[in-house]
């Protein structure tokens, strides 16, 4: 189709400031639109291909400006989440989708067992092992790392106008994402709240429960409306102001749990 995307050689997966001394570990699952050449377009058109339904509209800059703020490791998806949602479970429907939100994607339809296979083999599997690498060595030098998933979302969803700004989502421990809201709606300056757009519930917390929950880890899902991260002075202003909130949630919690009284 040729619509700007188009690759004939991939990375699944992209590690960035892997010597970052921070204490964080940031995940970019929808960080791409590519459509390598081994996949094929999938049978949509341009447009489609630069939608939301593809990836996460700037959730790789906001990403990367964190990384660098917060000293810490980056690792992002090199392939559209439209041959492969790393934030499903392979045998979820949504991991390959017929249809999102009202965009068909036609070359997911009727998929064989051999391919989601293929797909699971060549994407999934090499992207969530090398997380898990990455944390494994971490967690070997007795570090707990907070865990921080980066995602967009679309200001208007099936017609419907989405009024919150930033969303902090969590898996079963909402403590590190309750605690990171109070913050960033104060240094961010935007409308912040918690399990929006989404929730647990509606099956975006597989990154966080499958790497960041069984070691009890601090976590959160961040998710910003797209068409606040469209230009690049508007990423640097939401990344200082979310850095901030991340770094003052760690240290609160550090803080209570070791029996001080701060603020």
């Amino acid at each position: 189709m040729g619509f700007g995307t188009m690759a004939q050689t991939f990375n699944a997966v992209t590690v960035e400031n892997g010597t970052g001394m921070g204490r964080f570990m940031l995940v970019c699952e929808h960080a791409s639109n590519a459509f390598p050449d081994a996949f094929g377009d999938l049978g949509i058109d341009a447009d489609t291909a630069r939608s939301h339904v593809a990836w996460d509209p700037g959730a790789l800059a906001l990403a990367r400006a964190l990384s660098k703020r917060l000293d810490s490791v980056l690792i992002h998806a090199g392939v559209s989440r439209l041959i492969q949602d790393l934030n499903r479970p392979p045998n979820a429907q949504s991991a390959m989708p017929e249809k999102s939100e009202v965009y068909l994607i036609p070359g997911n339809r009727d998929l064989t067992t051999a391919e989601r296979l293929r797909r699971t083999r060549e994407i999934y599997i090499p992207f969530h092992a090398r997380v898990a690498a990455e944390l494994a060595q971490r967690l070997a030098r007795g570090e707990q790392p907070a865990f921080v998933t980066v995602h967009s979302f679309t200001p208007v969803y099936f017609g419907q106008p989405r009024n919150v700004e930033i969303g902090f989502i969590h898996d079963g421990d909402a403590s590190f994402a309750e605690t990171v809201l109070d913050r960033a709606r104060v240094t961010t300056g935007h409308r912040c709240e918690l399990n929006a757009p989404y929730s647990a519930a509606d099956g975006v917390a597989h990154t966080l429960r499958l790497h960041a929950t069984p070691y009890g880890l601090r976590h959160v899902m961040i998710e910003v409306r797209n068409d606040l991260l469209a230009e690049d002075a508007a990423v640097t202003r939401i990344a200082d102001g979310l850095a901030e909130a991340l770094r003052r949630a760690l240290e609160w919690l550090e803080d209570v749990g070791n029996g001080k009284e701060t603020v």
